[in-house]
């Protein structure tokens, strides 16, 4: 069970700790000296972060920030369960790793020219498109 804390973790990329805070359970001290009170707390926790998640998932084709709702569910649950701080953790690494990479030069020099080119493309098209055409829609609206 995710109940004790743990000051680092095993595995990983080289047995490394990472950094912040230890890992385990955040409840309250006097919940943590009941069990059957910890493993309630436990559950409402999982109950939760599990409604918080699927709410996420639900928003990934409709409109809303479904990611940005599914790491709020993942952060509930960190609350309580190393695995999911393992997770978050992982994640923050990443999202951080990949923020660095987007602002070197040379990929933003990359993501401009490739974004260049496309506007250019779609300008040609869209220009082909009004000389053959015209401003008509390509469809009758029956107006």
């Amino acid at each position: 069970m995710n109940t004790e804390s743990h000051d680092g973790w095993e595995g990983g990329e080289g047995g490394t700790t990472p950094p912040g805070k230890p890992l385990g359970s955040r409840a309250p001290h006097f919940i943590k000296r009941s069990r059957s009170l910890h493993m309630s707390w436990q559950v409402g926790v999982f109950v939760v972060g599990l409604a918080v998640v699927a709410v996420g998932v639900v928003m990934l084709p409709l409109p809303g920030p479904g990611w940005l709702v599914i790491f709020a569910g993942m952060a509930i649950w960190a609350t309580e369960f190393v695995w999911a701080q393992l997770v978050l953790r992982w994640t923050k690494r990443k999202v951080t790793e990949a923020a660095q990479k987007a602002l070197d030069p040379k990929v933003r020099r990359r993501n401009i020219i490739l974004t260049s080119v496309g506007v250019v493309i779609i300008a040609v098209l869209l220009a082909v498109y009004v000389g053959k055409f015209g401003l008509a829609m390509p469809w009758d609206i029956g107006v």
